[in-house]
């Protein structure tokens, strides 16, 4: 690996790729590094928007996403049997008018093809431990299967998750807090009696739910969950259902799950001097409306069209703070919608629960 670039992205996750992708169509030198020895395995993040969806086409990989994802046209908020509200998307003004269901490591592996297309290289199992900067340019030490390593680049990006490297390097605040109650995720095998038609939302005393369908036949599941196990049974998922969801629903297998705490947090600013963010480096929370990797990813392509313009066609470096003018209200926008979700779904959670009417 070589010690120097014009751009170093720290981290490969979807936002990460995303970006590289970006760099290598404008010809940018780069170097896209992450500590893990490979690339998620599990699903996590399950849905990728219509607006997502058009931004990454210009990246080239929006039609091997829908090819490989699961198209859902329906959002229902349901009490168990009952349908309270429906929203269509298939009247979006969109290029892709639908929800795009679809595993993120599937998400993952189709943005890594693309870097390899492109000719591109992920340097795994390198990890960023400190990173400082000056007026020449910005430094970050490594460790990786060269051992330590000092990477001088002319901008660092931190794509590094909720604890970025390089966010702590800069100092900007990372305001917000933590959630008190907890959630689960999984993917489950159902007998569903709604089908793989539309993504529910169970309103109920008992609890939120979210069921989404995935591709190859299997349900996303999203919880809130009091004491949650570390691993999900098909007895936990069946409870759930019993509680909360159709009456005629039925578990048959639990595929993968974990339990989380969610947090809600915008970084005070995407810049400092050579160090930027993106990603859950500068915004993360709750899951409600499926928008933490979008918004990461369309963080990516922004910056990928800001950094191409500084770097390779020598615009003004003042260019980088259109980035954060654009993302960073957008980000709060999701924060807060997130949020007013989350807290709808709790508090329904500790009050007497009254089902809204339908009109």
């Amino acid at each position: 690996m070589k010690t120097q670039t014009e751009v170093l992205i720290v981290g490969a996750g979807p936002t990460g790729l995303a970006l590289s992708i970006a760099l290598h169509q404008a010809g940018v030198d780069h170097i896209l590094i992450d500590r893990l020895s490979e690339g998620q395995n599990t699903s996590r993040a399950g849905v990728i928007h219509a607006q997502t969806l058009d931004s990454l086409a210009a990246l080239g990989v929006s039609d091997e996403l829908v090819a490989r994802g699961l198209k859902v046209n329906n959002f229902t908020v349901r009490d168990r049997d009952k349908a309270l509200l429906r929203l269509r998307f298939d009247a979006l003004p969109s290029g892709h008018p639908y929800l795009l269901m679809l595993p993120q490591n599937i998400t993952e592996q189709v943005l890594a093809s693309r870097i390899t297309t492109l000719g591109g290289v992920i340097h795994r199992r390198v990890t960023a431990t400190c990173a400082e900067q000056d007026s020449a340019g910005a430094r970050v030490t490594v460790n990786g299967p060269d051992g330590e390593q000092v990477i001088s680049a002319r901008y660092v990006v931190g794509a590094d998750g909720m604890n970025s490297v390089v966010r702590q390097a800069t100092g900007i605040g990372f305001d917000g807090g933590t959630y008190e109650d907890s959630f689960v995720l999984a993917d489950v095998r159902l007998n569903w009696p709604l089908g793989q038609h539309e993504v529910s939302l169970f309103f109920s005393p008992a609890g939120l739910v979210v069921v989404a369908p995935l591709p190859g036949g299997s349900y996303r599941v999203v919880a809130t969950m009091d004491n949650a196990p570390e691993h999900l049974s098909k007895s936990d998922v069946q409870a759930v259902m019993d509680s909360r969801g159709p009456q005629a629903s039925n578990a048959t297998d639990v595929l993968w799950s974990s339990r989380f705490r969610l947090h809600h947090r915008l970084a005070n600013s995407y810049r400092c001097g050579r160090l930027i963010l993106m990603g859950d480096a500068a915004h993360v929370h709750s899951p409600a409306g499926g928008q933490g990797m979008n918004t990461g990813l369309v963080d990516a392509v922004v910056l990928g069209e800001t950094l191409a313009g500084v770097v390779g066609r020598n615009r003004p470096e003042t260019m980088l703070d259109v980035y954060e003018s654009l993302r960073r209200p957008a980000a709060a926008r999701v924060l807060g919608l997130a949020g007013r979700l989350t807290d709808m779904a709790t508090t329904l959670r500790r009050a007497p629960f009254i089902a809204p009417s339908r009109c």
